[in-house]
């Protein structure tokens, strides 16, 4: 028998390095939080990123958006809590403010042992994707001990978007 091959599409655990992130938040449906952060959260890591350059210092790509939502199962859409970021380099202490009235703070993010798995398609069609992890991480002897993550690897707009759904767990004691 030969042995199974790895699709991106099943669920990992795997190790994770904390990531300092620029973080807005909002609350409300994602669709109305995203239209009014991005415009701040993106302006200021991009002028973040030319600032660097024009100083002849090591800039960075910018990727990877990622938001958690610390509330998504417990309330209803219209009320959840949003905290969106962008990596940025670990050493970045300041960022440049590009909207007033929304405020982009620099946060580290800790992982450590993360379960996460690829949802291809449309958001609001994650259930079945989202079910198949917890399954994994319990049957795996783990439990969630971190917010419900995601990580957009294409834009909203794409054919197909694709998302890695991620949660911080731990082994079960």
């Amino acid at each position: 028998m030969s042995p199974r091959k790895s699709s991106k599409l099943e669920p990992i655990i795997l190790e994770m390095p904390p990531q300092r992130m620029a973080v807005v938040r909002g609350q409300g449906t994602p669709d109305k939080v995203f239209t009014e952060l991005m415009p701040a959260l993106y302006g200021s890591v991009y002028t973040l990123k030319f600032d660097l350059k024009k100083r002849g210092l090591p800039t960075f790509k910018v990727v990877g958006l990622r938001a958690r939502y610390p509330d998504a199962h417990r309330v209803p859409k219209d009320e959840w809590t949003h905290i969106i970021g962008l990596p940025i380099p670990q050493d970045t202490t300041t960022l440049p403010q590009k909207l007033p009235g929304v405020e982009v703070k620099i946060e580290t993010w800790q992982y450590g042992t993360a379960a996460q798995i690829l949802h291809l398609g449309a958001y609001d069609l994650e259930t079945p994707t989202i079910e198949r992890l917890f399954k994994f991480i319990e049957e795996s002897g783990y439990q969630i001990i971190g917010d419900h993550e995601e990580e957009y690897l294409t834009s909203p707009d794409a054919k197909v978007p694709k998302t890695i759904i991620r949660y911080v767990v731990q082994k079960k004691s």
